[in-house]
């Protein structure tokens, strides 16, 4: 069926190329820079990533930055001029401006075009393997037939059903960049664990445990695929991710396969923009479970109504 519709995604999906590398479909990349020197998330098209990985092991510290406010009029105006509606997929804005500077760029193209053009942006609340599970399923839908206007539909409801986990090595870079309290990270390393994180209902962080070495981690994070994902629809799709651990990795993989051997698997390296963040060594999962509004503590239930009215 032909597509009726165009997407444009960006760099921090981390997905492998050739799940997204089709017409029609663009990536918008992040950039990564440290000092002077600036670098395009390219999702390791020209550097590998043990060279990257390496490169923070030996004292890097990169920060990252969304797409200029130039660079999203640009792709968005060029999404216009094709005639072919077009949804963009955004960065969770939990933990990060760019989905703000895609709203502020569709006004801006709004005011040259017209308030009726066919470009959507869609705040995903995701980031890496959660945002790429959720894009490939995006594009899945969007090669069936979906419309944009469908596909938006879907999104702003099916992002509540991605279920995710990761294990980061220590907290050192996420406390760097300000996603956790320099504290916490502090109380981690001390304790020698190894940390097992999610998002909450807008996308930040959240702490989900913690697990004496990795291969208890990783075995935690099993046992929460087994317990939460789905075996009901036609997705059958499994994202993991990995910071230059392949081994860990392959193993991860393995383990999961023994638990759905139905699952469609994708697994991908974890890219600049987000590996600035959480360093080396991050094993992460992302799939299609139950709706996480259903698991909302009293308090947050009540922190959700009240921010709502």
């Amino acid at each position: 069926m032909e597509p009726t519709c165009n997407l444009i995604i960006d760099s921090t999906c981390d997905l492998p190329r050739d799940v997204w590398d089709k017409p029609g479909i663009t990536m918008l990349p992040f950039t990564y820079f440290e000092g002077t020197t600036t670098y395009k998330d390219d999702l390791f098209a020209s550097r590998t990533p043990k060279d990257f990985y390496d490169w923070m092991r030996g004292g890097a510290e990169p920060s990252t930055s969304q797409p200029t406010q130039g660079e999203y009029e640009d792709v968005f105006r060029a999404a216009v001029d094709t005639g072919v509606p077009t949804v963009f997929i955004s960065f969770g804005h939990a933990l990060s401006g760019a989905y703000d500077g895609a709203c502020m760029a569709l006004d801006r193209i709004k005011e040259e075009k017209g308030e009726d053009v066919e470009l959507y942006v869609v705040d995903s609340m995701l980031p890496s393997s959660p945002l790429g599970l959720f894009v490939a399923e995006a594009i899945r839908l969007r090669d069936r037939g979906m419309s944009a206007k469908e596909l938006v539909a879907w999104a702003q409801e099916a992002r509540y059903y991605v279920n995710v986990m990761f294990m980061v090595d220590n907290l050192e870079s996420l406390s760097r960049g300000g996603r956790i309290p320099a504290g916490v990270a502090g109380v981690g390393d001390m304790l020698d664990v190894k940390p097992l994180l999610s998002i909450d209902l807008e996308g930040a962080l959240v702490f989900a445990g913690v697990a004496r070495g990795r291969k208890k981690g990783m075995k935690r994070m099993v046992d929460f695929f087994e317990r939460n994902h789905s075996v009901e629809g036609e997705s059958r799709y499994v994202v993991t991710g990995n910071a230059d651990c392949q081994r860990d990795a392959d193993r991860f993989v393995s383990q999961i396969s023994s638990v759905d051997e139905s699952a469609l698997i994708i697994a991908h390296d974890i890219g600049p923009t987000i590996g600035s963040h959480v360093g080396p060594g991050m094993i992460s999962i992302a799939f299609w479970g139950p709706d996480r509004r259903s698991n909302l503590s009293i308090s947050e239930r009540i922190a959700k109504r009240v921010k709502s009215e």
